[in-house]
């Protein structure tokens, strides 16, 4: 409860009145020499002389004692006021006022009860566990003015204090789910009573090569192994096209001369004339020999119409098309990506994620510290796809969540922790003074 406020005000300007209105009393009967003649008691308030040489055994002290006693009963009843929510006896912030602000007005009532002494062993028993309860008291009252305001400004969304563990479990299990998704599917049992595959549209990996792969050539078979591997579908595959076939020229007989070129020193040599010495031919190594290569087969362009009497236009062949990678290359590249940030993402969850959302205290692990969490999330999206960023945020999201849970939890234990100390001694000390009045009523 916020203590600047308007309605805080009477009860600001009660307990300072009744504050000097005790201590006035208090001098005039006690020291009132000590007082001007202008501020001297009537005599209406003076008390009568007592025979006891303390001031809580005389009538005024008597006095200071019950009303301070009263105070202690009604600051008790508020307990029960918050638990029966139907007693229209005021509301409930009421008696909060009412409970904290004559509560401080006790302060003065027992100093001057006690006449500015602590007394026997069990007054000073009951002052300790008094200064104990007061100073409990403004400390909680202190929190409740501030904590509330931190817990707007750094959490964003407050949740009810009772959900949060089912929230945490949610944490988890969402947690879970996603590292079995990564996780592959255990291979299921063949059918008993299913068909064997036939033999003649499934290859085993280790059969050897066929013939139409060796060489490079572009055939039906041939273009299934590429793609789908070592096993062939079922899909009827449709023939190639029909490709012209480059002519390869007639091997030569071996008497027959080759070919010259003019830059060879037998070029130069006229005909019939002897050859230079230096210059003979070796006979008997044959050539070696060229293995004819599969040229793509060039495609046609269909020439213009020619005019009559116009030679037609000489058919442009198309340059041959380098070869582009198969199909399969690309999609074994980004499997074998998505394969490793799934792995990593896996590794995450198993070493990091999943523990500090199950752990009971969250604020003692290394995500439990903003600074490092961002730099940790930011080292996991560098190492994934960007298909899997998605999935990185997702669980940032979780941990901040957490995080937010964990600082929610520890503003709600500063905010109650002190009513541990407070309650139970408040009860004690109501105890002992009920003892203290009886023995000072009874046997004095």
């Amino acid at each position: 409860m916020r203590i600047v406020n308007r309605a805080h005000l009477p009860w600001f300007i009660f307990v300072v009145a009744a504050t000097f209105f005790a201590t006035w009393l208090y001098i005039g009967n006690f020291t009132s020499q000590t007082l001007p003649s202008a501020l001297r008691l009537p005599d209406s308030l003076l008390q009568k002389p007592s025979e006891h040489h303390r001031v809580g055994g005389t009538p005024l002290g008597l006095i200071f004692g019950t009303i301070a006693l009263s105070i202690f009963v009604f600051a008790a009843l508020l307990g029960v006021r918050k638990k029966i929510v139907l007693w229209r006896v005021g509301t409930v912030q009421r008696w909060l006022r009412a409970h904290i602000w004559l509560t401080l007005l006790t302060i003065p009532l027992v100093i001057l009860h006690s006449g500015f002494r602590l007394g026997g062993p069990m007054t000073t028993l009951i002052i300790i566990l008094y200064v104990v309860v007061m100073v409990s008291g403004i400390y909680g009252l202190v929190l409740q003015h501030y904590v509330p305001t931190v817990m707007m400004e750094r959490l964003p969304a407050e949740s009810v204090y009772e959900q949060i563990p089912h929230i945490r479990a949610q944490l988890v299990a969402a947690a879970t789910k996603m590292r079995d998704s990564f996780k592959p599917v255990p291979p299921t049992k063949a059918d008993a009573g299913a068909p064997a595959p036939s033999p003649a549209k499934t290859v085993t990996a280790g059969s050897a090569p066929m013939a139409s792969t060796a060489a490079d050539l572009s055939t039906p078979t041939a273009r299934a192994k590429s793609v789908v591997g070592s096993a062939i579908i079922a899909e009827t595959i449709a023939p190639p096209e029909k490709r012209l076939e480059e002519k390869i020229p007639p091997p030569r007989p071996p008497n027959t001369k080759p070919p010259e070129t003019m830059g060879t020193p037998t070029a130069r040599v006229p005909e019939g004339a002897p050859v230079p010495a230096g210059t003979e031919k070796i006979t008997g190594v044959a050539p070696p020999s060229v293995e004819p290569k599969a040229v793509a087969p060039p495609t046609p362009i269909a020439a213009s119409a020619a005019a009559p009497g116009e030679k037609p236009p000489p058919a442009t062949v198309a340059q041959p098309i380098a070869k582009t990678p198969a199909a399969g290359a690309s999609t074994k590249i980004t499997a074998a990506t998505d394969a490793d940030s799934e792995s990593a993402l896996l590794d995450f969850l198993d070493r990091q994620i999943i523990p500090y959302l199950s752990a009971r205290r969250g604020d003692r692990m290394r995500l439990g510290k903003p600074r490092f969490s961002e730099d940790t999330f930011r080292f996991v999206k560098l190492r994934v796809t960007e298909a899997y960023r998605d999935r990185v945020e997702e669980m940032k999201g979780w941990c901040d969540e957490r995080r937010m849970l964990d600082l929610q939890i520890k503003l709600q234990h500063w905010l109650h922790a002190w009513l541990f100390v407070h309650a139970p001694i408040s009860f004690l000390l109501l105890m002992l003074v009920f003892w203290h009045a009886y023995v000072t009523l009874f046997n004095y």
